[in-house]
This record gives C-alpha cells, sequence and structure tokens, in this order.
C-alpha cells in the first residue's frame, strides 16, 4: 500500500499487425519493459499471421508475455489484387469490437496501463478509447518515415498528380530530400485504395497518446530533434530504438552449417545477401545476382528463395519459407563454380548470427528497417537494394544521410546489371568508399549500444513511461490521468 492506494504490476496490451517485422520489435519493446520497468504485456495478433513461423516466435517469449489470437474476420468482399497494406488496414478496422472485448477482459485480470498499437492498427485506439485506456503508437520504422506520414494529409491535400511524377524530391522537416519515386511503394497509385488508406493513417497517428518509434538519435539526428520538440496537435515522439531481437527459436536448434562455414573464411571476407522475409527477386534479376557475385572474386553468403513474377512483395509475406526449391533457378553450375568462396542456402539464415561474425564484412541489404537496425548494431556497412513498402526511400537515407551505404545503378526495367553487381561488391569490400561507409557504420554502433545502454533512446523510454504511463498506476479511468511530452 502506498497513500492508501495499492500497487499492482502494471500491464500493457499490444497489437501487431501483420508481418514479422512489426511482430518483433514489439515484442522487443514488451521485453525492455517487463525487464527494466516491471511490467507484464499481452500481444495480440490477427488470426491471418497465425504461420509457423510466428507461433514458433510467440512460445519462445518469456512468461511475462502473453499472447492472444484475434478471431478469423472476412475479407472476402475486397476486390481481387487488393493491396496488402489494404488488407491488413481493413482487417485491424473490422476486429475492434473483439480488440475492445479481449481489453476490457484483460482489465479484469490486470492492472492494464495503457494500449500499443503498430502502425496499421492506428485505426484500434477507438478500441482502446472504449475500453477506457490511453492508446499509443509504435512505429516499427524510421523517423523519415514517421515525419511523412505525419504531414501526409497535407501533402495530399496540395498534390495535383502522383509521387512519382513530381519534379522536385519530397523535402519533409530535418530530413534528406527524397525523389518522388523512392517514396514508399503505398503512396506511388494515388487512385489505389490502400494510398487513401495510408492518409487515413497519417490523420489517425495524431490521435495517439504518444508515438514510440524503432530508431535513434544518431541515425536521424535532424529529423530527431525536430520530432522530439513537442509541436501542438502532434503526439510527443519517442525515439527509443534500435529494437532488434534477441534470442530466437534458432538458438534451440542446432548451429546452422553456414556459420560453420563462416568459420573456416578470413575476417571481414564474407558479403551476406539478403532480401528479407518477405522479399523475393525475378528468375531474371536471380541469374544477375548470380553472375555479379561470380564476377567480383568475393567471398559471399546468399540466402536464395524462388522467384517471384515481379520481383518485389513475396507472396510468402507471412511465412518465408520458399515454396520452390530455390537452388532449380540458379543459373547452371554455378554453385559448382563457386564453391570454393561462396555458399548459398533455402530460404533462411540465422541473420543476427552472421552478422555479428567476425567473417562477415558486408550485406546487401532490402533497406528494411529491422534488418538496416541489426546491421548497424553489428556495425556491417550496406550495399542498398530496396524491392518495397518504404525501403527505396530508406536506401536514400542510409546511402546519402547516414552515409552507411552504397547504391546501385538499375536499368530502367529496374533490373542490376551484373557488372554493376560486381563492380559495387568490390568498392564496398575493398575500396576506399568501402572504407568510408565501415567507419560511419562502426561510429553508429557504438552510439547505438550508448544509447540503449544508458543514453538517448533508454532515456526516451524512461520519459515515456514516467510521463505517460507509471502515473496509470492504480487509476481506474484513463480520463484522470495527466500525460506530459
Amino acid at each position: 500500500m502506498e497513500n492508501g492506494t495499492e500497487i499492482t504490476t502494471p500491464h500493457i496490451a499490444m497489437l501487431a499487425t501483420p508481418g514479422m517485422g512489426h511482430l518483433i520489435p514489439l515484442a522487443e519493446l514488451a521485453k525492455l519493459l517487463v525487464s527494466k520497468h516491471g511490467f507484464t504485456a499481452t500481444l495480440m495478433t490477427f488470426a491471418s499471421t497465425a504461420s509457423k513461423t510466428q507461433q514458433a516466435f510467440l512460445s519462445s517469449l518469456p512468461s511475462s508475455i502473453s499472447h492472444v489470437s484475434l478471431p478469423p474476420v472476412s475479407l472476402s468482399d475486397l476486390p481481387p489484387g487488393a493491396a496488402l497494406e489494404t488488407l491488413i488496414s481493413l482487417e485491424a478496422v473490422r476486429l475492434i469490437p473483439a480488440i475492445t472485448s479481449a481489453l476490457k477482459q484483460l482489465k479484469t485480470r490486470h492492472n492494464v496501463v495503457g494500449f500499443v498499437a503498430d502502425l496499421f492498427g492506428a485505426d484500434t485506439f477507438d478500441a482502446a478509447r472504449d475500453a477506457r485506456l490511453r492508446s499509443y503508437l509504435f512505429f516499427p520504422s524510421n523517423l523519415l518515415t514517421l515525419s511523412l506520414m505525419l504531414h501526409l494529409p497535407e501533402i495530399d491535400a496540395n498534390l495535383t498528380c502522383d509521387f512519382k511524377e513530381l519534379a522536385e524530391p519530397v523535402q519533409l522537416p530535418g530530413c534528406v530530400p527524397i525523389p518522388g519515386t523512392e517514396i514508399l511503394s503505398p503512396l506511388q497509385d494515388r487512385s489505389n485504395e490502400c494510398y487513401k488508406w495510408m492518409v487515413h493513417h497519417g490523420k489517425k497517428y495524431r490521435e495517439a497518446d504518444a508515438i514510440l518509434v524503432n530508431s535513434f538519435d544518431e541515425i536521424e539526428p535532424d529529423v530527431a530533434q525536430i520530432l522530439c520538440q513537442p509541436e501542438p496537435g502532434r503526439p510527443p515522439v519517442y525515439p527509443i530504438g534500435p529494437l532488434i531481437q534477441t534470442g530466437s527459436t534458432a538458438d534451440k536448434e542446432g548451429r546452422a552449417e553456414c556459420l560453420d562455414w563462416l568459420d573456416k573464411q578470413p575476417a571481414n571476407s564474407v558479403l551476406y545477401v539478403s532480401f528479407g522475409s518477405g522479399g523475393t527477386l525475378t528468375k531474371e534479376q536471380m541469374d544477375e545476382v548470380a553472375h555479379g557475385l561470380e564476377l567480383s572474386g568475393q567471398r559471399f553468403l546468399w540466402v536464395v528463395r524462388s522467384p517471384s513474377g515481379a520481383g518485389d512483395l513475396s507472396s510468402n509475406y507471412y511465412d518465408a519459407e520458399s515454396k520452390r526449391d530455390p537452388f532449380a533457378f540458379l543459373p547452371e553450375g554455378f554453385r559448382e563454380r563457386t564453391k570454393e568462396r561462396g555458399m548459398v542456402v533455402s530460404s533462411w539464415a540465422p541473420q543476427m548470427k552472421v552478422l555479428a561474425h567476425e567473417a562477415t564484412g558486408g550485406y546487401v541489404c532490402h533497406c528494411g528497417w529491422n534488418s538496416t537496425l541489426e546491421t548497424v548494431m553489428h556495425g556491417v556497412p550496406i550495399i542498398a537494394w530496396p524491392l518495397f513498402a518504404e525501403q527505396k526511400q530508406n536506401a536514400v537515407m542510409l546511402s546519402e544521410g547516414a552515409g552507411i551505404a552504397l547504391r546501385l545503378e538499375k536499368r530502367e526495367d529496374d533490373v542490376v546489371e551484373r557488372e554493376e553487381i560486381a563492380r559495387k561488391v568490390r568498392e564496398l569490400m575493398e575500396g576506399e568508399e568501402g572504407k568510408r561507409v565501415r567507419r560511419k557504420v562502426t561510429e553508429l554502433k557504438e552510439a547505438a549500444a550508448e544509447g540503449m545502454k544508458e543514453g538517448s533512446s533508454s532515456m526516451a523510454l524512461a520519459r515515456w513511461w514516467r510521463c505517460g504511463g507509471k502515473v496509470v498506476v492504480g487509476v481506474k479511468d484513463a480520463d484522470e490521468v495527466m500525460i506530459c511530452g
């Protein structure tokens, strides 16, 4: 008892919309709140994402973090070919009654102090309001993308064409200029329903009581300074990253063969090639990558997935395992010719352990934000090869802003030719530009580690909890609570 009020363990409810790239950092936030601030937590997930990959991940979480699978909802009324962003957004809206019910049930068993939804779940703030809880947005990407989303309703009101048709780059406060063609993919066609959903989300974000962002000050210093200042009509913003996966089910499944292979390679000599859990290439582009790696003469570890027709977002978004044998799509004789200095693995590799290995000296990266933060935390320089979502604008920021990536030149049909691949690989692994980006990523590695330990990110999380969470403990009605910025 304290001042007549019983102090109980604070409990946070969290909603992860589809995609392991959303779930993993949200779970890491839950772990931090458990370990550093004495929380317990419940993760809510969609029935549409109940893959073996997700189930194994959820089962590996500490006992203080429970999980609830929300009931399935029908999306059969949507037209064929509806964008992934539309599917996720509408599923979230249709789950509001179920989320409201789940939150009210949690309140009967726990001292629930708030509700956190990720970037496609802003509509579910309505459920938190019905359950008389404060609502917070967890943004798993960077400050650049958050800034775009917050400004999007205003930008949209003044746009007279598609982003890809803009003559000048988009200039957001404190951010590197982004060419319209590089703006995140759901915004490239204003006539598409997913564009309207993104504008809608940008408006809903301002209803949050605070926004937690999986980034850190040093990688985006100018925009961090701007967004972390109070602004009327906008929730306070807290950069609390980098949140990257700690521990995994793979740790219990024995050592991967590729790690044994890396043990035999010289320090900083291997280029890691992977396009993320949702990314695939066309057959033509796979051929160019294979020949480019062979031409480069460098050691490599390539995670191969069976090709897609379009070469952007895999149909395996919810479960990254290749449905066909990817080796069958490699050029004839490629594995035999490169076996002395290269290794090709199917579908998956223990990425964190690969990046942490002393033999790994570079990463051909799709610029998904989770993978970007993982490579920064391990001090590995990047060749940027973005595919979909916000990856293209991330690539601009990482090369021209943060200075930790080299960019690839593409043909007009978006194919990167083998000679360009070989040239950039050699430059990263042996050239002066490679040395420059290696120095910069080493600096960011040190800054990120310090920020999570006792620096800016750790203080931002504590400040949010002190201002927006801890004072809620023991209070029945969230309406009684004041939140500072």
